[in-house]
């Protein structure tokens, strides 16, 4: 029975949320159709539907704010309009919101930003449900400890659970470590970067092995699970972060050094580059390769992939996950020639559009899989403009405030990634392609990177990706071009932040975006934590430099 296909939410686990959180409307809700405890729990597949299958259900999602990624306001807004990777432009009163957006660009979003609360909020809430699903499951084996698949559950939650503190971890570095549901709230503490670190990396080793061997991108019985692909997929990306990481000042100016920082990978203790590398051949020999072409991995019927490793499942009509980043991008005539939404918005800077050589002669050939540039057209010729002219994006002509100019509506290049679905419903937010979070091209160039920082040659891993996209071959794997090329690679896939953090160019000036005063402290390679989420646990204390 492939049980995750059908995505079957029980509403009898309410989410306790921690007092970190705020208030979710749905905890006041009763249910007609709830059925009692002991009827939830009373054979596996229910057990499984309840403690596990349930928590799937928050890594995408249909409200602004939460899910892993597609929604709008969320974590993935913050991994990437901060980033010199794309931004949201004002145009006229088009994204201004009050200065949130271009906010967001300049790293000026203070201590009490909506967004940063709102995925602090949605990161621990899918937390607290999870330790709920595990008290449960532990004391379901206390009771009968012959029960063969309960442990197997555990640690697939446990992992779950690994992957929302990874984001924490990630995001904002010092967090309460909260491991289970009857934490009292005057027992939340606050743990130091390194400890959230060690938690995270613990939980995933400590669980891998109990997990299966599947490709969860694959529609059956794993489809959308955290399978041991996944698992080791996030432990390369601890690995390879670990100088991020396991820094427990990152304002001091003090660097740590990976090759100092040990890991124990299959009983042979190794510095965190060789750990990434070892983690990356682990999910080779499980059977990963890249799509012979670039765009097969952002198809609509992508389910197929041998490249992706871990996917939001999307389906109109099984699933309520919504995926705003086309929409939030097209123009408005863009999206209404499809019979869909356009909100005119989100476009590749400068810095992305140099990476890519555009108006060079030589462009990169994943730019125009990648944005949307010049004429567009639709499934009736070219898209006209309300005057009649035709729609025609102006990449070059980008600026954060675009108010008054004659490209106001129309520079920028747009998001074109994922293949359009003429058959997506609700404004074109439920398509048919499933939202690609981890693939197999990160996996080489992680293991390419993590070659070069030990001192070895990562070109064979480069040359693969580049290779399979067309491009020129003669590239060597340095820093700077491995930066580069996971621009080049994983525009709008929400990464960079987290590699422009590691490659210690965050907080640099680039155009639209000066360097804030005491920037270069590093301060805003962590989010702050809110001001209500310090006012309602006076132990927490705000992250450096805010």
């Amino acid at each position: 029975m492939h049980i995750m296909k059908r995505r079957i939410l029980y509403s009898l686990l309410m989410t306790a949320t921690l007092g970190l959180s705020s208030c979710e409307s749905f905890l006041s809700e009763n249910p007609k159709d709830q059925i009692t405890e002991e009827q939830a729990y009373q054979n596996s597949t229910l057990l499984y539907l309840n403690t596990v299958a349930s928590l799937y259900t928050q890594v995408g999602a249909n409200g602004g704010g939460a899910g892993l990624q597609g929604t709008d306001r969320g974590l993935y807004d913050l991994n990437t309009f901060t980033t010199d990777e794309a931004m949201l432009p004002t145009r006229g009163g088009d994204w201004y919101d009050g200065g949130l957006w271009q906010n967001l660009f300049l790293h000026n979003w203070g201590t009490k930003n909506d967004l940063v609360k709102g995925s602090w909020d949605y990161l621990y809430k899918v937390i607290a449900q999870a330790n709920q699903s595990l008290d449960k499951l532990k004391e379901i084996l206390e009771n009968n400890p012959e029960n063969i698949s309960v442990p197997k559950y555990i640690s697939e939650v446990r992992a779950f659970r690994a992957m929302y503190y990874y984001y924490l971890l990630d995001m904002f570095a010092r967090v309460p470590l909260v491991t289970s549901s009857s934490v009292a709230m005057e027992d939340v503490v606050q743990s130091e970067r390194s400890a959230v670190f060690n938690f995270v990396r613990t939980e995933l080793e400590e669980s891998v092995e109990d997990l299966s061997d599947a490709h969860s991108n694959l529609t059956g019985e794993y489809y959308g699970r955290i399978t041991k692909p996944v698992a080791y997929f996030l432990l390369a990306k601890l690995a390879l972060n670990a100088e991020v990481y396991a820094d427990d000042n990152w304002t001091d100016g003090t660097k740590l050094d990976g090759k100092n920082i040990k890991f124990t990978v299959d009983g042979t203790e190794m510095n965190a580059w060789e750990a990434t590398i070892a983690y990356c051949d682990k999910i080779k020999n499980l059977g990963y390769k890249l799509e012979q072409k670039f765009e097969a991995n952002f198809s609509l019927k992508n389910e197929s992939s041998v490249e992706n490793i871990f996917t939001i499942p999307m389906d109109a009509n099984l699933y309520k996950n919504e995926f705003y980043n086309l929409i939030r991008s097209r123009h408005y005539n863009h999206g209404n020639a499809y019979g869909q939404g356009g909100w005119n918005g989100s476009s590749a800077t400068k810095e992305a559009l140099d990476a890519f050589g555009y108006g060079t002669s030589s462009p990169d050939p994943r730019f125009e899989l990648t944005y949307y540039a010049g004429k567009v057209e639709g499934p009736n010729g070219t898209i006209k403009l309300d005057d009649g002219t035709d729609l025609e994006y102006v990449p070059s002509e980008i600026t954060l405030d675009l108010s008054g100019k004659a490209s106001e509506k129309t520079a920028g290049a747009r998001m074109k990634k994922y293949e359009l679905d003429a058959s997506a419903t609700n404004d074109g937010k439920l398509q048919s392609n499933d939202i690609v979070l981890f693939r197999y091209a990160d996996v080489l160039l992680m293991k390419s990177e993590a070659k070069v920082r030990n001192g070895g040659n990562g070109d064979a891993e480069l040359t693969e990706v580049r290779e399979r996209a067309g491009a020129t071959l003669d590239v060597p794997a340095t820093l700077e071009t491995l930066l580069e090329e996971r621009l080049r690679e994983f525009a709008w896939e929400g990464l960079r932040r987290q590699d422009l953090v590691r490659f210690g160019k965050f907080t640099r000036a680039y155009t639209d975006r000066p360097q804030l005063p005491k920037e270069d402290t590093g301060y805003t390679t962590v989010f702050p934590i809110h001001e209500d989420v310090l006012s309602l646990n006076g132990k927490l204390t705000q992250n450096y430099g805010y």
